[in-house]
């Protein structure tokens, strides 16, 4: 016997459950029952992806989305509801990071996180430093009138993608490519705090993110995240880049914004990140103050033209991502084109509905 077996008995807490257990053998059975069935199937994801005839009700650690009950919007409410959210006054980059900061939490090794549910609006999400407490306050009362003003039903969760996806539109346009159209497909739900642990999500916080270059990110720590969301090296370039020119950085960090229109949606990250004419170096002082960071210098003048993390300059060092880069920084299409499906994979990645009848794991892709 160990000390841990007699801290069951001697401990003020652990005693009493000891002895509760003990006098009820009938409520020790449905409390180990209950537990193993969290400890096998804690990494399936939410109810809807177990089999069986047996399966029990959603619990709280499976972060229960409510079920569909009504009709979803479709394509031309879509349309109504992208240019209400366009002239709402909300900055497009606000949106894009919106709807990025609520998929991006998705997980592929246990299923958790994701935008379904809509939780970024909620604790611990909504207060995040990686999401820009804020901005993202403004956007989500925004996007809440405008759901609440509309006459059919709408999910928060299925407009702060819709925001997101109408903001690439807008920003694809401005950057010459006038007519671009990004796939959505609406049947969020909205959770409640009571379906919401917030100490079970907690977890879920990124500490630092190389897509939005917060808080010092690695480059492994990119690695990370992009498998975290099941993305192919071209697919993690992708985002990367057009994250960049859209202005997404966490903060409003200016690293890696390595265009003069910033805000559209161009390859212009691909074509300054291979100019010969730029010589980086390490930067002395960092961007507002913090350290780690990169200084492109004209080789021309002198001055310094660019700051970048090393998460940027990754994509031109290493020898498959700058295959990556140079194929994109020739192609107007193929960058945007990449990006968009890239974008799109991301809000749907805990779509299960969407693919194997709601069951199942999502197909697999070539791997970072």
């Amino acid at each position: 016997m160990f000390t841990t077996d007699i801290a069951l008995k001697v401990d003020p807490i652990y005693a009493k459950i000891s002895r509760r257990f003990h006098d009820h053998p009938d409520q020790f059975a449905d409390a180990f029952a209950r537990a193993w069935y969290k400890l096998t199937h804690r990494d399936m994801g939410p109810r809807s992806k177990c089999l069986g005839m047996d399966v029990p009700p959603p619990q709280p650690w499976q972060d229960p989305v409510p079920a569909l009950d009504y009709e979803p919007i479709g394509e031309g409410d879509a349309d109504v509801l992208k240019d209400r959210i366009l002239s709402s006054g909300l900055d497009p980059g606000a949106l894009i990071k919106a709807a990025w900061a609520s998929a991006s939490t998705f997980r592929s090794t246990d299923f958790r996180g994701g935008a379904n549910g809509g939780r970024i609006r909620l604790s611990p999400q909504k207060d995040w430093a990686a999401n820009d407490p804020i901005e993202l306050a403004v956007v989500l009362e925004t996007l809440e009138g405008i759901r609440r003003s509309y006459p059919r039903k709408v999910s928060i969760a299925d407009l702060i993608v819709l925001g997101g996806c109408a903001a690439i539109e807008e920003s694809a346009r401005l950057g010459g490519t006038y007519y671009l159209r990004v796939p959505f497909t609406s049947g969020r739900t909205d959770a409640a705090p009571d379906q919401t642990d917030v100490d079970s999500f907690a977890v879920l916080e990124p500490k630092s993110d190389g897509f939005r270059n917060f808080n010092s990110a690695t480059t492994q720590q990119l690695i990370d995240r992009a498998r975290m969301l099941d993305l192919t090296a071209p697919e993690m370039t992708a985002l990367v880049g057009g994250l960049r020119v859209l202005g997404c950085n966490a903060g409003g960090s200016t690293a890696g914004v390595w265009t003069s229109r910033p805000g559209t949606l161009t390859r212009d990250f691909f074509v300054n990140l291979l100019d010969m004419d730029v010589e980086w170096r390490k930067s002395a002082a960092g961007d507002g103050g913090s350290a780690g960071l990169y200084e492109g210098v004209d080789g021309q003048t002198g001055k310094v033209r660019w700051t970048a993390t090393e998460v940027d300059l990754i994509f031109g060092s290493n020898p498959e991502l700058r295959a990556v880069a140079e194929t994109y920084a020739c192609d107007d299409s193929d960058f945007v084109g990449d990006f968009v499906k890239a974008w799109v994979k991301v809000m749907n990645l805990d779509r299960f509905d969407l693919r194997q009848g709601g069951k199942g794991a999502p197909p697999p892709t070539s791997r970072l």
